[in-house]
């Protein structure tokens, strides 16, 4: 379910204008909520790898307060299995419930539906001299490496020292659409146009960390530090309660 962009509005201006700290005009706040927005998303994948290096050998049992359950929910409106070109090259763009986006980071590798094992360019060499070793694992998990090939970006081996040109897939994530507090100006003041906006991408559960998010930033784009303050503390007391 989306977040309003004009909840996060009424709530960020409700907020801002407290105490006379100030008015934040729709392109302000469309600019600020677009870098808040890929703030939290980029967030997403720092979480991920913190947990899975602390939690290397986690079962997979989950439940409704489980936070790597948590965590794929929230990427999984942005992430979709695709094609590798040529199997060795990356899309700059790829297409998730019919919307394009840019990508913005690539998870897993897939060769014939498998998932591959990364190993390094100097472990890869050392097992394409060794033609009975990449025999062998034809039965086996694929590997691939990083290519050192100009415009490649990875070299996929199924059981052979030549690398895969086909049937190869990756995970992509996606960049969130920017959100846009669309309006039309009636007797010069900027009323909401619902039809031309578009809402936040991210998880429910991000509502009040976008709020908290656009307000620090706020508050240095009208420099009013009592406001980035308070927008400060209300991210530290939502991080607290969230790692608690």
């Amino acid at each position: 379910m989306a977040i309003s962009v004009d909840t996060v509005y009424q709530r960020v201006l409700a907020l801002a204008n407290k105490e006379q700290r100030g008015y934040i005009t729709p392109q302000e706040f469309n600019l600020l909520a677009n870098q808040a927005q890929m703030q939290i998303f980029e967030s997403y994948f720092y979480a991920k790898n913190q947990r899975n290096r602390a939690e290397p050998n986690r079962t997979n049992e989950v439940d409704e307060t489980d936070i790597d359950e948590l965590l794929a929910r929230k990427l999984a409106p942005f992430s979709t299995i695709a094609a590798v070109t040529s199997g060795n090259t990356f899309p700059a763009q790829v297409t998730i419930d019919s919307v394009a986006r840019d990508v913005f980071q690539v998870g897993m590798i897939l060769s014939g539906n498998e998932p591959c094992q990364k190993v390094s360019v100097f472990e890869a060499q050392r097992l394409k001299n060794s033609t009975r070793h990449m025999a062998t694992t034809a039965g086996q998990a694929p590997i691939y490496t990083e290519s050192r090939t100009d415009g490649h970006d990875i070299q996929v081996y199924a059981g052979s020292v030549d690398p895969e040109t086909s049937g190869v897939d990756a995970e992509y994530f996606g960049v969130p659409r920017p959100a846009n507090w669309a309006y039309v100006v009636v007797n010069e003041k900027a009323l909401y146009n619902a039809t031309l906006a578009v809402n936040f991408e991210l998880h429910r559960s991000e509502e009040d960390t976008l709020v908290s998010r656009i307000l620090e930033l706020a508050g240095i784009v009208i420099n009013k530090a009592g406001l980035a303050q308070t927008a400060n503390s209300m991210s530290a007391n939502e991080t607290q309660v969230q790692n608690t």
